[in-house]
């Protein structure tokens, strides 16, 4: 009931009842009002709490969806990665015979299909001779002196490649690095 209720309902029984009856019932009329504004109050507070309750629990599902989706892909690389380390030997040994010349035609298909493997897992092979020597990417096995200074700290020769993936450097390259004398 509004205020506008009560005044009417005082004002219909007014018409035969005594001050002291009216004085009463505006009385008992101002005392359920102010009851119902304390309920209000309440239901209000009540509903706030209900709403930040739900807001905080959204946040944390979508705090818990992003921390599954991080830890997912942390797993896809570190799978991924797993895999290149185990496929890196058949690598080097497919590279050796590559490079002599020594895989019959009946299995190109096959180096066609490890080819694409190593595509699949987003491998990089690098490591050449006359790129700038990197600690970060190369392991350096030992030095040859150089006879210019735009040899120096480059690599002289490689004795193992190194693989890489988007995720960083799964081997590094095996090389000897030009050193010259000042």
């Amino acid at each position: 009931m509004d205020e506008d209720e009560v005044t009417f309902e005082t004002e219909r029984v007014a018409d035969g009842a005594s001050e002291e009856d009216v004085e009463a019932m505006e009385s008992r009329a101002g005392a359920k009002a102010d009851k119902l504004k304390r309920e209000l109050e309440a239901v209000k507070r009540e509903k706030q709490e209900y709403l930040d309750g739900w807001q905080r629990a959204k946040a944390d599902y979508v705090n818990a969806l992003k921390r599954f989706e991080e830890e997912r892909a942390a797993a896809r690389s570190q799978g991924a990665l797993k895999a290149a380390q185990a496929f890196l030997p058949a690598l080097d040994s497919l590279a050796r015979a590559e490079a002599a010349g020594g895989i019959p035609e009946g299995m190109q298909g096959i180096v066609k299909q490890l080819h694409d493997a190593v595509g699949a897992l987003g491998l990089e092979r690098f490591g050449e001779v006359g790129e700038p020597f990197d600690p970060g990417h190369h392991e350096a096995l030992g030095q040859d002196f150089g006879t210019s200074k735009e040899d120096d700290d480059t690599v002289s020769a490689v004795l193992e490649a190194g693989w890489r993936t988007a995720a960083g450097v799964v081997r590094p390259a095996k090389v000897r690095v030009y050193h010259v004398e000042n």
